[in-house]
């Protein structure tokens, strides 16, 4: 007869157990999506200032989640604004050895000021988190 209580508890607090472990898990990947994200940023911040000289970083921007609103997926989002006197094609050629600016998850635009917009959009590493529903 004891065994059979025993079986019973195991059998009520098994759901809640996968669920506890299930949550810690989500928040795992969040976490890590949220550091790769700014490893992503960081990277394209020091590539930018190493290919161009003369580079005066106006802001800084870093999403983690559901950037296009499509679907059930996790993105890393970096979006840097920057002046400097080098034309488009010579930043995107400077560049193009750390990415492929593909129009879509990498690009680079003039914003309406003068200045210089780079946008790089990837997964994250642990795509299908909650984060991105």
């Amino acid at each position: 007869m004891k065994w059979l209580k025993r079986l019973g508890i195991t059998v009520l607090f098994l759901p809640a157990v996968l669920l506890v472990i299930w949550g810690l898990y989500e928040v795992f990947g969040m976490c890590v999506n949220h550091m790769a994200t700014e490893e992503q940023t960081k990277t394209l911040q020091t590539n930018l200032e190493t290919e161009i000289s003369d580079i005066e970083i106006v802001s800084v921007y870093s999403e983690t989640g559901n950037t296009s609103g499509t679907g059930n997926h996790v993105d890393c989002l970096s979006s840097i604004i920057f002046s400097t006197e080098m034309q488009k094609n010579e930043i995107e050629d400077r560049m193009s050895k750390y990415y492929v600016f593909d129009e879509w998850n990498c690009y680079l635009n003039n914003t309406d000021d003068g200045n210089y917009t780079i946008y790089i959009n990837t997964s994250a590493p642990f795509v299908d988190n909650l984060e991105g529903h």
